[in-house]
């Protein structure tokens, strides 16, 4: 598939079969997300892949709310990555004070498109989770307590017949000018 039709097909999937993912093809997302770019070549990310019944349960867990609704679904992925960020170079850290940015977030949403995307083309679902307990997964993970966690990311095979959802979209003109802000 062209990649506007790739862009075009990838969405949130929040209902997953137990269809085992092949290792093969969680390692080509993350070899996808691997490869991104980011400020100062800085690959400021490690990856975690969770496929153990469990463990896995445990974090899908630590991404619910039990006064909300939310990230239920998790449970039902067969593979979940957890994506740590990592800091970058002390040039790149430097700069992101100077200009109040900090750049290794926006690596983190690069490669995990990426990961996404590639998921997509190899016919998996995938979901990026922003609302979980940092801290418990932290400690479930043994991630050292320096690090952050940037993102929950479901993978998994969409169950049969998911359909996509009406993609809203602002149009053209709410989201691009030409030359200035208008």
């Amino acid at each position: 598939m062209n990649f506007l039709e790739l862009v075009k097909t990838r969405q949130s999937v929040r209902r997953y079969s137990s269809k085992p993912v092949e290792k093969d093809l969680v390692l080509k997302c993350l070899e996808a997300g691997r490869l991104a770019p980011s400020a100062s070549n800085c690959q400021p990310w490690k990856f975690i892949i969770i496929d153990e019944p469990e463990l896995r349960n445990k974090i899908a867990e630590a991404t619910t709310n039990k006064g909300l609704p939310i990230n239920n679904f998790a449970k039902q992925a067969p593979v979940l990555i957890v994506i740590v960020i990592e800091l970058p170079k002390l040039l790149t850290r430097l700069a992101g004070k100077l200009k109040h940015k900090d750049f290794e977030w926006t690596d983190l949403g690069i490669t995990a498109e990426h990961i996404c995307l590639q998921a997509t083309e190899l016919g998996l679902g995938t979901c990026m989770i922003g609302w979980f307990d940092e801290k418990k997964i932290i400690e479930l993970l043994g991630v050292p307590k320096n690090k952050r966690i940037g993102l929950v990311i479901t993978l998994g095979y969409a169950i049969e017949n998911y359909l996509l959802r009406k993609k809203i979209r602002k149009p053209d003109s709410a989201v691009i000018s030409y030359n200035k802000w208008e």
